[in-house]
């Protein structure tokens, strides 16, 4: 708790503590434990939809459409996950979701996301409009007849999971979205012919209107100046953004913490949280630095190695240090728990292919659910009945025997009551 680059984190409470008769506890030992962090550590969940959910009954839903953990079962699986992280992101790739017309992947998602809520978890859909992995169904159809049909996905995906999923990775990818040519799309005629803004604004707002109280991202893992252009653009357009999302696949190396300060500034200015939500760090070979499409890169095999679980462990404590102490970034969101079924096959897990822990799970346990976390402490009350906790801003416990009561460390409520009924 004393590192200061992290007092933004940090909160205080003094709480009256109140027994079955409403009466202070007064000089009596309690003992208080954190539960959850009100900050977003968060990993994709795409497997629990294969063990939650079950196989796909339809074209395009097997078992590596949503991951390859398929030799975890639920319980391991949901061990190592639960432990860590408290917001998960499932897919809604449209060529996945809906691979024949008018026949949605409903029910595994929505039994997906309703084990995970069950848990505690937020879910998190990603995402509502994007030009890669599009059912090929759309191709054939005329330019007016994809825009209704993308208007109509967003609001049936933003209002059917209402309640369940709330934050959704609105449009994905818009800068590059209207020159896109690694293959057919209906997306990018779309935005070519009608301009990246309008995209922006047909995701937003139909969204918006299907969820009032959704939390709407615009995600993006161009970094250049091209994308604060966009971000300038469609403020200036007058469309609401909740959160700028900035992907940061490392699989060339870790890109340093003065790189990261940078980048978070820039796009800090313009007063919106910012989601890391995609990141990663290999634990072996690094991707040559001249590829500049990671997608180019593709081998039949790319294992992790001692000296490379060593470096990822180090990095992923500089990497999220960096981004903790940041007072704009709101949620990080590792992309993948395990190396199986790892995007581009990279050894990019936090877990081996064979389900065993790497050192880079164990350095982020170490401050998740260690440096940065408040476990089973004993305090006593005064004579007034208050007892004050400082901790990581999150959801606590406290207790005295079998009697427990819930209260939240926030950054703006500094006292609170509860009732050890």
């Amino acid at each position: 708790m004393s590192d200061s680059s992290l007092r933004h984190r940090k909160g205080e409470i003094t709480l009256s503590v109140r027994g079955a008769d409403r009466q202070p506890l007064t000089d009596q030992a309690v003992t208080v434990a954190q539960h959850r962090h009100t900050f977003a550590f968060g990993n994709i969940g795409f497997d629990f939809v294969n063990l939650v959910g079950g196989r796909g009954p339809q074209e395009g839903a097997d078992v590596e459409s949503f991951g390859g953990t398929a030799h975890l079962d639920l319980d391991r699986l949901g061990e190592l996950w639960l432990n860590l992280f408290n917001t998960a992101t499932l897919p809604f790739y449209w060529g996945r979701y809906e691979p024949r017309r008018g026949a949605p992947d409903t029910e595994r998602l929505t039994a997906t996301a309703r084990w995970l809520a069950e848990r505690g978890v937020t879910v998190k859909g990603h995402p509502l409009v994007w030009h890669t992995v599009q059912p090929s169904w759309l191709l054939d159809l005329n330019l007016d007849e994809v825009e209704q049909l993308l208007r109509a996905r967003v609001r049936g995906l933003a209002g059917g999971f209402a309640g369940l999923i709330d934050t959704w990775d609105a449009i994905n990818e818009a800068v590059i979205m209207p020159v896109f040519d690694n293959g057919d799309n209906a997306i990018t005629p779309l935005a070519r012919a009608r301009g990246r803004i309008h995209l922006v604004r047909l995701a937003f707002e139909e969204a918006r209107a299907a969820n009032p109280a959704a939390t709407l991202v615009l995600n993006d893992f161009d970094l250049s100046s091209a994308y604060e252009c966009l971000i300038e653009g469609v403020l200036e357009a007058g469309v609401r953004i909740d959160a700028i999302g900035l992907q940061t696949h490392m699989h060339q190396g870790y890109r340093g913490e003065e790189y990261m300060q940078q980048m978070l500034d820039r796009f800090a200015r313009y007063g919106l949280p910012l989601h890391l939500t995609e990141t990663t760090l290999v634990s072996g070979h690094l991707m040559p630095p001249e590829i500049e499409d990671l997608n180019d890169y593709q081998i039949p095999h790319w294992p992790s190695t001692p000296e490379g679980e060593a470096r990822q462990a180090e990095e992923i404590v500089r990497h999220y240090r960096s981004l903790l102490a940041h007072p704009a970034v709101q949620s990080v969101n590792y992309w993948g728990l395990t190396d199986r079924g790892a995007w581009l096959g990279a050894p990019a897990g936090l877990v081996r292919a064979d389900g065993s822990r790497k050192p880079a799970y164990d350095a982020l346990e170490a401050l998740v659910k260690g440096e940065w976390w408040l476990p089973p402490t004993v305090l006593r009350t005064g004579a007034d009945g208050t007892v004050t906790v400082e901790g990581f801003l999150g959801d606590y416990a406290v207790s005295v025997g079998d009697r427990t009561a819930r209260f939240t460390i926030d950054a703006t409520d500094t006292t609170g009551t509860v009732d050890l009924s």
